[in-house]
């Protein structure tokens, strides 16, 4: 995250500067985003950053405990510099969240900086697992930093203190998130098809039961109860596989159409990496632990690879944002889309399918038998109607509370299910 942010969020200078020396490995960078007290809610952080026009320097404080920057992997122990998430404060007024690349630790003896204190924030779930990454926890007492390693490509302070916006739309961010989010979907089909593999060579391999006249006993993957259990996970973790393999695509088309300042997908494309990586992680946690019970007690020692594995993924749901609140932001782009497709506005890319709107709201399912699963068109079509239902129902719930707001909040159970039923439709696709 340290390399993404400054390639995102860095001037050409800036980038010249500290890239080559991140790729050398001269500094150990790390990302300083999330706190103590706040974790999702970006906006909320309270670590500030307050420039001092007398010295041409900004001045890193952590005012309160729930400043403290927790979690950042590499801080710990290794990172020698980090991009600091802080709210940006000059001339008396906060302008909000900005990034900041700010020195830690010396690169003579790295032992902190003055004013800088950090360290591990201890063992996590799991004996080993990711506890061979130096989790870290930060904080700043008055610690001045020069005011150009102020990531300065979205917006600008002057030499006397003047917050300027750059003519660079700040929409840019979106292209780091959408990188990120593609690689923990990548990652969650990896996982998955391990937990997967293991299952199914053990339930081939074990033999339980069946035998009545001495014969040999029933392989445990010859029983329906298994296969049910077993065979969508198995069918999950390729789907997975292809839709992260899309989500390349995806990301190469958002950058060049960033390059060319064509805006007009980025909406879709958040919601659409958010909601594939709430729904992605959440699914393939629950689908490793299927599988270590899919191997009965087996599946509990360390040798069976899935205790580990379990514990190495399972931060996945809470990383890059809680699952739940990713799955709210895609819900309130539904929302947002099915107003503008009352309004005649037409949809495009992965919610596409919300421009035939009158035929999937009433349009009967042709899927009656089982060979009709067959027929993918038959599968998407059903998959639409679902999602697409979903979706205005509960903004018909919405119009009719005391305001949108409210509404939203009341419903939020149901639009978490309209924002799944999305997703899952984008993973059929």
């Amino acid at each position: 995250m340290f390399v993404p942010a400054i390639k995102g969020q860095g001037t050409e200078e800036q980038q010249k500067k500290w890239l080559p020396m991140a790729y050398k490995f001269q500094i150990i960078g790390c990302y300083a985003q999330t706190e103590l007290g706040h974790g999702s809610n970006v906006q909320g952080l309270e670590t500030t950053a307050t420039f001092d026009p007398s010295t041409d320097e900004f001045v890193m404080h952590s005012p309160t405990l729930t400043s403290s920057k927790w979690w950042p992997g590499g801080l710990g122990k290794a990172s020698t510099h980090a991009v600091v998430y802080a709210r940006l404060i000059t001339e008396g007024k906060d302008y909000g969240i900005h990034g900041f690349i700010v020195q830690l630790r010396s690169l003579d003896d790295h032992s902190p900086l003055p004013g800088v204190t950090l360290g591990d924030i201890g063992g996590k779930f799991g004996s080993g697992a990711y506890n061979s990454m130096d989790n870290g926890v930060l904080r700043f007492d008055h610690v001045r930093i020069p005011r150009d390693q102020m990531l300065m490509r979205l917006s600008q302070v002057t030499r006397e203190g003047k917050y300027v916006h750059s003519d660079v739309p700040k929409q840019l961010l979106y292209g780091t998130m959408v990188y990120v989010r593609q690689t923990i979907v990548a990652d969650a089909s990896k996982a998955l098809s391990r937990a997967v593999c293991i299952a199914v060579r053990y339930s081939a391999i074990r033999k339980q039961f069946g035998s009545q006249d001495g014969g040999p006993e029933t392989q445990v993957l010859n029983y329906k109860t298994q296969q049910s259990r077993l065979f969508p996970l198995l069918a999950s973790a390729y789907a997975y596989r292809f839709v992260g393999q899309w989500l390349k695509w995806l990301y190469t088309d958002v950058n060049q159409k960033l390059e060319a300042k064509d805006y007009s997908t980025l909406p879709e494309a958040h919601a659409c990496t958010a909601g594939l990586k709430s729904v992605t992680t959440s699914a393939t946690a629950d689908a490793i632990e299927e599988c270590r019970k899919l191997c009965g007690g087996h599946g509990y020692l360390n040798s069976s690879g899935l205790p580990e594995l379990f514990a190495v993924y399972v931060p996945a749901c809470t990383y890059e944002g809680d699952n739940v609140v990713l799955l709210l932001q895609v819900a309130r782009f539904l929302m947002k889309t099915v107003s503008q497709v009352a309004a005649g506005k037409q949809p495009v890319g992965t919610i596409a399918y919300m421009g035939n709107i009158q035929h999937l709201m009433q349009c009967k399912s042709a899927v009656n038998t089982a060979e009709d699963w067959l027929n993918p068109a038959a599968i998407k079509e059903v998959f639409e109607a679902r999602a697409l239902r979903m979706a205005v129902n509960c903004a018909q719930n919405i119009s009719k509370a005391p305001s949108q707001e409210e509404g939203f909040s009341e419903l939020s159970p149901d639009l978490l299910e309209a924002a799944v039923a999305h997703v899952q439709l984008i993973i059929v696709t």
